[in-house]
């Protein structure tokens, strides 16, 4: 049986990543390191992460949540560094 760890490190986000990821589609943290590493297999994927972690972003920032508007930029930073937008969309 594979534990929460498990999946988060088959994953190729990271757990913060996930955990946005979490939120916004609100499901469980291991069911959004599973439904991210599907999403990281196409370009269209990637954009539909981008944009997940951008509204809570934004949501987080329209109801003046500093703390987790940080986690959400800091997540979006890693994100971007690792899966950046791919070319066609940007």
């Amino acid at each position: 049986m594979l534990s929460l760890k498990d999946c988060l490190d088959f994953c190729d986000l990271d757990c913060s990543e996930i955990e946005v990821i979490a939120e916004h589609e609100h499901i469980p943290v291991i069911v959004a390191a599973e439904l991210s590493n599907e999403l990281l297999k196409t370009p269209e994927g990637v954009c539909s992460l981008h944009t997940m972690v951008l509204d809570n972003l934004n949501q987080a920032l329209a109801h003046g949540d500093v703390e987790r508007a940080a986690r959400c930029h800091m997540a979006y930073q890693h994100l971007s560094a690792t899966h950046p937008l791919p070319q066609h969309v940007r």
